[in-house]
């Protein structure tokens, strides 16, 4: 498998859940400004969608959306523990928690990357994540280690990836504390570790 990324992007949960259950795979970077990889093919041949990540398998099939290759990592690897078995009500607590994280707190970062955003735009924008993080502060008062427990899934890393993002947008977690120790949790796996130093993220 290879998988293609943006250092740091939402991507970035997908390699690591890649390196969680111990898959065979190979990155390779993408250059979305100038529509490029490192090996310089034009990445919208590979996925015209034009944005990361996406999975290329060893039969050339191209899946792509974060949320649907998070799943099909954790299914392909059931040993894993990364997902709750098919027709649980915790496996249907994954999706409603992978859901939320791509089409409220992903997009609420939205207008925070963009080079045609106003400041105005990105105020508002600021405001609707920490709309969006209060949600995730309240689900974990609770005293829970992760989103469906004690137990690490791929919703946690897709979660650690786009939270994390506030630490480059000019949103201090300090309000949210239990996000803050989520954060921080979850960084300090050692898979995640790896997924960061190959990415270049970390030392």
């Amino acid at each position: 498998m290879k998988l293609y990324y943006k250092p740091g992007a939402c991507s970035l949960a997908s390699h690591i859940a890649l390196r969680e259950v111990g898959a065979d795979f190979e990155i390779e970077k993408v250059d979305t400004d100038n529509n490029k990889t490192e090996t310089n093919q034009t990445f919208t041949d590979i996925n015209a969608k034009g944005y990361v990540p996406a999975l290329k398998l060893k039969d050339g099939t191209i899946l792509t959306e974060g949320a649907a290759i998070l799943q099909f990592i954790a299914d392909r690897h059931p040993n894993s523990g990364l997902a709750p078995e098919p027709g649980a009500i915790e496996r249907t607590r994954l999706h409603e928690h992978l859901n939320y994280v791509a089409s409220e707190l992903h997009k609420a970062f939205g207008p925070l990357f963009s080079s045609t955003s106003s400041d105005q735009d990105k105020e508002a924008a600021r405001a609707n994540v920490a709309s969006k993080l209060d949600h995730i502060e309240t689900l974990l008062s609770d005293g829970r280690n992760h989103l469906l427990g004690d137990r690490f899934s791929v919703a946690d890393a897709y979660l650690f990836v786009v939270a994390n993002w506030a630490n480059f947008t000019g949103i201090a977690l300090d309000k949210w504390s239990n996000v803050a120790a989520f954060v921080e949790r979850v960084a300090a796996r050692e898979k995640v570790q790896e997924a960061l130093k190959a990415e270049g993220l970390a030392a």
